[in-house]
């Protein structure tokens, strides 16, 4: 009887369980409230020149999903959301609040039903079973890890590895709850804490039976009607027996308590303040009003900041995604006064609470931080190396020294990486424009490995990254094929991160990998719908840039398109930007000045974007199949011109020599700027010329021509002197030839390198295919010629056009 008694209590025990959590909503302690990876369009060149505006939206922050579910965060050191604080160099961020505050009604009855409330929560689409039950993570990491580094962060954070003891029983638990029950009605404060402190010892097989106790809630009632009298330590020993007994974050009780806390702010101290805030880090819910009352004393107690409560304050504010505007000069200050003394796991946090709370600080004093990185960066855990990377990657710094250190590093590391690790590395290395072959070969040769934990996300930002870097397929066969399976698997998340696959493709586009499968669900209607109904403007340009690509690169492809609707509108809004700025750039508008001038007139060049779904804008001329240049736009011209000023500026069948042009490069022209011999029968140019002065100039056999660098070879002199062969470029039927000309910058080739960054790529690739020789005037030698004279630009485009044809 007695076996049978118990029997039937532990199925009442369970039956009541469960009932009770369906009042609850447990959410996971640690560090898993991350956020979408999202990154402005970094619309300012670092190294000067224009660049092709682009940059995945899966970057841009959207004001939907203010946090994404477990299998699309990595520990909270995803991207962070983006607050109003000015960027102080190259980059910069959009304004975001966050808040969790929620109206609480003083009723006794009102209170203790809302102590069972789960909190609302936002809508949110219904996804696979796959994505509900995520891959556990293949490799762990320790993003507090920093908190063993100095035994006083003992005082104000709490160690989560090191639970409450000795711990009580069931038995013993319900036998708290019991006192609970006789004691009800004459609990004083001190009571109330010592109950909820002795219940958070409780085994945690055994934490969702007492939460879901009658006696527990009651408990909790009681608790919050002696908040008023509970003093600074039986408040906070409270707040830590919530993260023990695993409160849910969204728990409506836990709004009194912020409030509480917030108007105890001025009498508690800066060690109980961070204690505070690491509490509520631990319990997972966003504290806005309190931390801003931290901030607060923060800025009134500067002289108590020593190295342990910069770094906690720098995770604090990491953690809660937000900085005040008056900390950031205050924190800048404190950093470089201790950036010497910090260990290294310290500059990791560092790093990483600047990199989430989006905080920009000069470059002198990120330069400063990185190079503190650098000297330890081979004591550094994996995941503090990472962060500093992340770090680097929202300042948009290049910093040699460390990228060495990383390329030397990461190889070594990468086998016991995981990916989530390894698609940051990848994804510094495209932001910053770092190709590096051991970094992308060891990467590639680890992720087919680790392709069952890869998110959505991961596998789409992998194929970013490197095909941003131009990593071709043949590098390493297995890397693209196992990351597109990756896609087809993950299909499912789509539905909801519809960012993510654009973000893919586009990679995959950039090294010409097409999947039909997924070309053709990315662009059918529904799942346009979908990303233009889930997101701001950016993916539009994303769809749009994925269907002009496939269209050129699949011209047999059936499949579905872009509405022509869409696709006006997103090109009328690319080009009212270029016009705005691409076209008013100086070295662009000093290379069509000098194309009009060599070529006859503006009819000649046609600034345009000729593919507009790649961003950028390019010159375009017209040869005829002699050779000559013809209007681009030939019945548009002669229609507005009249008769005689057309005879004008046509140029006649005389050869290049005898055109009729704004400046003409004769062989005296070429005598005088190469100081040689004056030939004995030199041409008559059409318009006078005033030459350079040439005591500044080399021989050619010196090797060059002007003092800006551009060398002056036996081919340049042969390409000046006499026109070239007419038949090298393709013709269309009609037999002319058709040239894109393009100022390019630093922005389009990799650091260092004269490997071209993926989407420039494409462009070329593409524009042959559209029946265009593509001729780059590279930033290398046409950006020190605007300094130079008419003659020389006039000489070096010469070169560069006919030698073309």
């Amino acid at each position: 009887i007695a076996k049978t008694n118990s029997i039937h209590n532990m199925i009442a025990r369970f039956i009541l369980a469960g009932f009770f959590w369906l009042s609850f909503e447990i959410m996971p302690l640690g560090d898993d409230k991350g956020k979408k990876e999202v990154f402005q369009p970094q619309e300012v060149s670092p190294q000067g020149g224009y660049r092709l505006y682009y940059n995945p939206s899966s970057y841009h922050p959207s004001a939907r999903n203010s946090a994404t579910s477990p299998s699309q965060t990595d520990n909270g050191d995803d991207e962070p959301r983006l607050y109003a604080q000015a960027p102080s160099f190259w980059q910069q961020g959009n304004l975001h609040s966050v808040s969790c505050s929620r109206h609480i009604c003083s009723s006794k009855d009102r209170l203790r039903a809302l102590a069972l409330d789960k909190g609302s929560e936002p809508e949110r689409p219904p996804v696979s079973s796959s994505h509900k039950k995520a891959t556990p993570p293949d490799v762990k990491v320790d993003p507090r890890a920093f908190l063993k580094c100095r035994p006083v962060y003992a005082s104000m954070t709490l160690d989560l590895s090191r639970r409450p003891r000795p711990q009580i029983g069931w038995e013993e638990a319900m036998s708290l709850l019991q006192k609970v029950t006789v004691s009800k009605g004459a609990m004083k404060p001190p009571d109330v804490s010592r109950f909820l402190v002795e219940l958070s010892r409780s085994h945690p097989d055994n934490m969702t039976l007492v939460r879901s106790d009658r006696r527990f809630v009651a408990l909790l009632q009681d608790s919050a009607e002696h908040l008023r009298l509970f003093t600074q330590l039986q408040l906070l020993e409270v707040l830590q027996s919530f993260v023990w007994l695993d409160i849910p974050s969204a728990h409506t009780v836990l709004g009194q308590y912020e409030a509480e806390l917030s108007r105890r702010a001025d009498q508690m101290s800066l060690h109980q303040l961070l204690f505070a805030a690491d509490l509520w880090r631990c319990i997972g819910r966003q504290v806005p009003e309190f931390l801003q009352h931290l901030y607060e004393s923060v800025c009134l107690n500067l002289g108590q900041i020593g190295v342990p409560e910069l770094v906690q304050l720098l995770y604090i504010m990491g953690e809660s995604r937000q900085c005040s505007r008056k900390l950031i000069a205050p924190v800048e200050k404190l950093l470089m006064r201790h950036v010497q003394q910090l260990y290294p796991e310290e500059v990791g946090a560092v790093c990483l609470g600047l990199f989430k709370s989006q905080t920009s600080i000069s470059e002198g004093a990120v330069t400063r931080i990185i190079d503190k990185a650098h000297s330890l960066v081979g004591e550094m855990s994996d995941f503090a190396m990472v962060n500093v990377l992340k770090y680097l990657r929202f300042s948009y710094l290049y910093h040699t020294a460390w990228l060495d250190a990383i390329g030397r590093e990461v190889p070594g590391r990468a086998h016991a990486m995981g990916v989530q690790g390894l698609m940051h590395v990848a994804l510094a290395c495209s932001a910053l424009h770092y190709h590096n072959d051991s970094i992308l070969l060891a990467i590639a040769e680890r992720v087919p490995s680790l392709v069952p934990h890869c998110r959505s996300k991961d596998a789409c930002k992998l194929l970013w990254s490197f095909g941003t870097l131009g990593f071709l397929p043949a590098r390493s066969p297995s890397f693209y094929p196992s990351l597109t399976d990756a896609l087809r698997r993950k299909r499912a998340e789509f539905q909801r991160y519809p960012e993510h696959l654009l973000t893919g493709l586009l990679g995959l586009a950039f090294v010409s990998q097409f999947p039909e499968d997924l070309i053709e669900f990315a662009l059918s209607p529904h799942f346009v719908r979908l990303a233009l109904k889930s997101t701001q403007m950016e993916l539009k340009k994303d769809l749009f840039t994925l269907d002009g690509a496939v269209a050129l690169e699949l011209p047999r492809r059936s499949g579905p398109r872009l509405s022509r609707e869409l696709r006006e509108e997103v090109k009328e809004m690319l080009w009212k930007f270029a016009q705005s700025d691409l076209c008013l750039k100086p070295e662009v508008r000093e290379a069509e000045s000098a194309l009009q001038d060599l070529l006859g007139g503006e009819q000649f060049v046609v600034k345009r974007m000729i593919l507009p779904h790649t961003r950028s804008i390019d010159l375009e001329v017209h040869f005829n199949s002699s050779g000559q240049p013809i209007p681009v736009n030939a019945a548009s011209h002669t229609a507005t011109l009249p008769q005689d000023d057309r005879a004008s500026r046509n140029p006649s069948h005389q050869g290049w020599e005898r055109m009729n042009l704004g400046v003409t490069i004769t062989e005296q022209l070429l005598a005088q700027l190469t100081s040689t011999t004056k030939p004995t029968d030199p041409l008559t140019p059409t318009a006078t010329v005033k030459p350079p002065p040439v005591h500044g100039l080399r021989s050619v056999e010196g090797g060059r021509l002007f003092d800006t660098g551009l060398d002056l070879t036996a081919d340049i002199i042969k390409s000046l002197a006499k026109p070239c062969g007419r038949d090298s470029a393709p013709r269309d039927s009609k037999g002319t030839v058709k040239l894109a000309i393009q100022v390019s910058s630093r922005n389009h080739y990799c650091y260092r390198s004269q490997q071209m960054l993926g989407l420039p790529a494409m462009k070329r690739r593409q524009l042959k295919l559209a029946g265009y020789r593509v001729v780059e005037l590279s930033h290398q030698e046409w950006l020190p010629l605007l300094r130079k004279s008419r003659a020389e630009k006039l000489a070096h485009l010469h070169c560069k056009i006919y030698n073309s044809l």
